[in-house]
């Protein structure tokens, strides 16, 4: 049995690590680097770095940062926001990433993750999915959540894997920030319609939450932010909690 995951993220705007409510409410949370470090160093499995304004404000991803990053971490990282073509997946990758983050880009273009999956490989690519509920669907949202579609959340996700992800990134909107929990249901859904790897990321308040969306939401990974940022839950006291749980996790 593969070994589930503990995933720090880092929503970066302006240079700075910050993290909202709902997607909105953003306070700041530190320097991008000083936090990937310490994660690196308390023994996360692996990082994302989410450059949250670049789509809205239509320019690319921050290149320097990720190059400072990877010059501070030996775990794999993932990086996202701003990412429309083969080109800056490239640049990304030569600045020290291990993969690539795409969300809003493949909406309107879904080729695209056909194109990234074959010029480097399905390993690389993370397709994240922002998503609520309306009107008792779940539907996609772009543009940091703030652009509806008429994408169902699942049919979207098994599109994504027909044209080589190799991971999805599953963002519930309704549960962000809340640390209420994940969105199990709708991740046990997933998972049975997927057979790669399933990201879970907002509603973490507590180690239990972990422990419910590793078996009742049945994902591969449990991605949080703030409860790290704040030390409300230190990773190395959660993945001892789970391991008393029975989970399996990296040590």
């Amino acid at each position: 049995m593969l070994t589930k995951r503990i995933v720090p993220c880092l929503d970066i705007k302006n240079g700075r690590t910050v993290k909202g409510v709902n997607f909105v409410n953003l306070r700041d949370a530190g320097d991008p680097v000083v936090l990937a470090k310490k994660y690196a160093d308390v023994g996360a499995d692996e990082l994302v770095l989410l450059d949250i304004s670049a789509t809205q404000e239509e320019r690319d991803t921050i290149y320097d940062l990720v190059k400072r990053v990877g010059e501070q971490v030996d775990i794999p990282f993932t990086v996202g926001g701003g990412i429309a073509s083969v080109d800056k997946v490239a640049h990304i990758l030569r600045n020290g990433a291990d993969k690539v983050s795409v969300n809003s880009a493949v909406v309107y273009k879904p080729e695209l993750a056909l194109e990234i999956s074959k010029e480097f490989g399905s390993q690389c690519l993370v397709v994240a999915i922002d998503a609520r509920q309306v009107d008792g669907h779940w539907l996609v949202h772009t543009h940091g959540g703030s652009k509806p579609t008429e994408l169902d959340l699942f049919d979207w996700a098994e599109q994504m894997q027909e044209m080589g992800a190799g991971e999805i990134l599953f963002t519930s909107m309704d549960h962000d920030g809340t640390k209420t929990g994940f969105a199990c249901e709708a991740l046990a859904e997933m998972s049975e319609r997927l057979s790669i790897p399933i990201i879970a990321s907002g509603g973490a308040g507590t180690k239990d939450h972990f422990v419910d969306v590793f078996t009742k939401g049945k994902a591969d990974a449990g991605l949080a932010a703030s409860v790290f940022h704040f030390d409300e839950i230190p990773v190395p006291e959660l993945k001892s909690y789970l391991l008393s749980q029975n989970i399996e996790i990296r040590i």
